[in-house]
This record gives structure tokens, C-alpha cells and sequence, in this order.
């Protein structure tokens, strides 16, 4: 997928669906759950047994669907992300900065995400080519923190993941994020197996979007 098309992806949609599964099925069913929910952009994380699996599945089931964004995440160094890559996911998140991954997601023109929590840390994330910042945890921080980043540097483009629910990510919008990473909020049911409220969350999470004013 062109790179430019990924990242559009992603700020258009803004709700990024970050999945941990015990189990490729698992993770098969909530990719679906949330698709179904309008939930378009899905990270699976390096967590999941046989997660390239997983993608090549998920690539091959959505082939042509140009609005279904996949990408992987707990990538923690340059190696992994080529293997993600290899397998199909057209982005790369990482819970921290690593140079030599940004310079290989660089290579192959795949947006690289990684996780920072400070101002120095962005900074040097973007210097490496990071097209989104993942501010994680973002339960660290309010949305203040955009606020306050985008005023020395209001190119940045950031990503809070960690502690963004139905409550507050309104708040995280209009502060200023150009996407918003769930998890545990959104995929928690898949553990009894309740994927029909999987998509019930994803479409509350989607109408929630729409209410915010960006």
C-alpha cells in the first residue's frame, strides 16, 4: 500500500484498534469485529503467536479493500519490522525509538510510529523520519501534553496510545492528535469470546470521532 495512502488512512479514520490476542484465531475475529464496527486501521501486536500469520491472512482476505489499513506494533528492532513488512503490514509501531528501525521503514517507504513521552524524544523521532509519534503511555500525560508540544514544535504529528477510552478521546482529538491507538478498552471482550460487542464499541468509538470537532 503507498505510503502516502496509509498515513491518510489513518488521519482520516483517526481510531487506530490495537489488538493483543492469546491466539491468531482470536486475532482474525476481532480484525473482523472491528472492520465491521468502522474501525478501518488495525495494529496487531508482535505479541500474538505467529502474527505474520495473521497479516498475510488479513491482506489477502481485504486485497482491494483501500480504506482497511494493517499494521503491526511491539516492534522493537529493525529486524522484526522487516519481517512485518515482508508479511504485508504497511506500518510500523514501536513502544519506543530505535534509529535503525526508522531507517529501514525509510527504505522500504512503510510510516514507522515510535513510542516517546518526551519533547527531546520527539524531536529526535522526526529527525529520523518518524511520520506519527506514538505518545505512549499516553495514561502518563493529558491532552494537555499535545498542547503544550505543538507549540515549539507544531509540525508533530502524534499518536496517544495507553489510557485513551470513550471518555476522553474527544478530548485527545481537539487537542490536537491526528489519531488516537485503543486496545485493552476496545478488544477486551474477545477474551468470552463476545466479538458482537467488539463492533458495538468500534461503532461507538467511530460516532465518537465524528463528534469531535477537527
Amino acid at each position: 500500500m503507498n505510503k502516502l495512502r496509509v498515513l491518510s488512512n489513518i488521519e482520516v479514520q483517526k481510531v487506530v484498534a490495537v489488538i493483543r490476542t492469546d491466539t491468531e484465531e482470536q486475532a482474525l475475529k476481532v480484525v473482523d469485529a472491528c472492520i465491521e464496527g468502522g474501525i478501518k486501521a488495525v495494529e496487531l501486536t508482535y505479541s500474538i503467536p505467529h502474527v505474520e500469520n495473521v497479516i498475510e491472512q488479513l491482506v489477502e482476505k481485504y486485497r482491494g479493500g483501500k480504506e482497511i489499513t494493517i499494521g503491526v506494533g511491539t516492534v522493537l528492532d529493525a529486524y522484526t519490522a522487516r519481517q512485518a513488512i515482508f508479511a504485508g503490514a504497511t506500518f510500523i509501531v514501536s513502544p519506543s525509538f530505535d534509529a535503525a528501525t526508522a531507517k529501514l521503514c525509510n527504505l522500504y517507504q512503510t510510516p514507522y510510529m515510535p513510542g516517546c513521552l518526551t519533547v527531546t524524544e520527539i524531536k529526535e523521532a522526526m529527525e529520523s523520519g518518524a511520520d506519527v509519534v506514538k505518545v505512549f503511555p499516553g495514561s502518563n500525560v493529558s491532552p494537555g501534553f499535545l498542547k503544550a508540544v505543538h507549540a515549539p514544535i507544531p509540525q508533530a504529528n502524534m499518536m496517544p496510545t495507553g489510557g485513551v477510552n470513550l471518555d476522553n478521546i474527544k478530548d485527545w482529538l481537539e487537542a490536537g492528535a491526528i489519531a488516537v491507538g485503543i486496545g485493552g478498552n476496545l478488544v477486551a471482550p474477545a477474551k468470552m469470546g463476545d466479538y458482537t460487542k467488539i463492533t458495538e464499541l468500534a461503532r461507538q468509538y467511530v460516532a465518537k470521532v465524528k463528534e469531535a470537532s477537527v
